[in-house]
């Protein structure tokens, strides 16, 4: 059976249900595989066919021991996850450009619209199914730049497994984003806008931190989370990248780029992930904003914690970059104890400097950039003009500025795959300023749920940053005892 460990070292191996359940790892580390399996030759050349649901199966299947979930459950949980996506495919791949060289990958065609769905809907079903075979209930706390909120909420709504506990930084989302939340009606699901978050969501995944850490009220509450923390959440954003590769190489075996952009370092890691199972790739391209922690550690080896620098492309503000620990977990050759001193000293200085050894290990494979606002709506309002009016939303643009800026010091003729993270019309005042088309939105930055959330009421608790301990635990608390009573 494979079994997982904190990259801090600090408890025994589990198995996946654990680590699932569990969200954080007790001794305050990120849970990760013990080793990661092998895709063979005959398993990759015999997988390049397969829907998006039978390749996640098989992915899948080589880190969820059959005894803890069996093939049949593990396929109707898939297509389960997959039923409410709007395309057939799962994710449309759609060419740019006269060579074809550049590929976006559409991950946006979820309940909610932005590419968290591809992985969270099936999260919440392993969650549920997990639950009702212990006859147990958690509740799941989560902070959120914008798309991850939404998409825990429209999984978990309606499980009787799960009280779901979106917080959001009031006024540093969009309304689209915030109403994917705050319009559902369901009983189980209770966001939460918090004021004065100068770090965004960085502000509310300290607070969160500080939930876990404390054993005896995460016990107590049964808290659990569904950020990219989470090992599900990791692994099945492996798939994509398999899924995009046979899509598109010409034939299997050829190698690829792929253009991420990264905030997290959740969706990157899933990449990752795929290489180190085995997926030829060149290059990733780590697409930063202006907040450019990841950038400052590829080009300089340093892991510094700076100001939140508020841009248009919102759910990628993010300063402290969590998952790129299981990464250096993994660079360091599974160091838990190298890994241990380098966070204490980020947590006690805000800043850790790597060695020269470490930076080249982190390096292997991965080129970044850091893309400006500027650049950003350049690159929506070119491509819409240049590519029969092809709206990209500003995270994409991001990803797509990054490959073109990069896209001469990579093999020629070798393509690059750009990860559309989410749809445009998640995003209409800033896309409507790139367009520079005053108040009219193109048709391609519509969607129909969203004008639908835009006319219902908003159910939402209100919080300011220096309660938000307090408050939260006082709303379980009571939600508790009414479900109880």
């Amino acid at each position: 059976m494979i079994k997982y460990v904190s990259t801090r070292g600090g408890i025994p191996p589990v198995a996946f249900d654990e680590a699932v359940l569990s969200g954080f790892a007790a001794d305050g580390g990120l849970f990760v595989p013990e080793t990661i399996p092998k895709v063979t030759q005959a398993q990759f050349q015999s997988w390049a066919e397969l829907s998006y649901p039978e390749l996640a199966f098989e992915i899948l299947s080589m880190f969820i021991d059959r005894s803890i979930i069996p093939a049949t459950d593990l396929k109707n949980l898939l297509d389960d996850s997959y039923s409410t996506f709007d395309s057939p495919s799962v994710i449309d791949m759609v060419p740019l450009g006269e060579d074809g060289r550049t590929i976006i990958m559409e991950l946006f065609h979820g309940p909610t619209l932005s590419f968290k769905d591809v992985a969270m809907g099936f999260l919440i079903n392993v969650l549920d199914y997990l639950l009702e075979k212990r006859n147990q209930r958690l509740s799941i706390v989560l902070a959120t730049t914008g798309d991850t909120g939404p998409a825990a909420a429209w999984a978990s709504a309606g499980k009787k497994t799960i009280d779901c506990w979106p917080l959001y930084p009031r006024g540093m989302i969009t309304e689209e984003q915030e109403r994917q939340m705050t319009t559902l009606n369901a009983s189980n699901v209770h966001p939460i806008g918090v004021d004065n978050c100068e770090d965004g969501a960085d502000d509310l995944d300290f607070i969160v931190a500080k939930l876990f850490s404390d054993h005896e009220l995460k016990e107590k509450m049964n808290l659990s989370s569904v950020n990219s923390i989470n090992w599900c959440r990791v692994v099945v954003q492996s798939v994509h990248y398999f899924y995009g590769y046979y899509r598109a190489v010409e034939q299997v075996g050829d190698k690829i780029n792929f253009s991420v952009p990264s905030g997290a370092f959740g969706n990157l890691f899933g990449g990752y992930l795929a290489r180190s199972m085995g997926l030829p790739v060149n290059k990733f391209i780590c697409a930063n904003n202006a907040n450019q922690a990841l950038h400052t550690i590829f080009s300089s080896g340093v892991f510094a914690k700076k100001d939140l620098v508020q841009t248009i492309s919102t759910a990628i503000d993010i300063v402290v970059p969590y998952n790129f620990w299981r990464f250096l977990y993994y660079c360091t050759g599974s160091d838990s104890e190298k890994l241990k001193v380098w966070q204490d000293e980020f947590k006690n200085s805000g800043k850790v400097e790597f060695d020269a050894a470490t930076l080249t290990a982190i390096q292997n494979g991965f080129v970044s950039v850091t893309v400006s606002d500027y650049e950003t709506s350049k690159t929506i309002k070119d491509t819409f003009e240049t590519c029969d009016g092809y709206l990209l939303d500003p995270h994409t643009a991001v990803a797509l500025a990054a490959a073109n800026t990069l896209k001469n010091t990579l093999p020629k003729k070798m393509k690059v795959i750009c990860l559309a993270t989410a749809h445009p019309a998640k995003f209409p005042e800033t896309t409507r300023a790139c367009l520079e088309a005053g108040t009219e939105m193109p048709n391609q930055g519509k969607h129909v749920s969203l004008e639908r959330a835009s006319k219902v009421c908003q159910h939402l608790r209100i919080c300011d940053l220096e309660n938000l301990e307090f408050a939260l635990i006082e709303a379980m608390t009571t939600h508790s005892k009414m479900q109880a009573d």
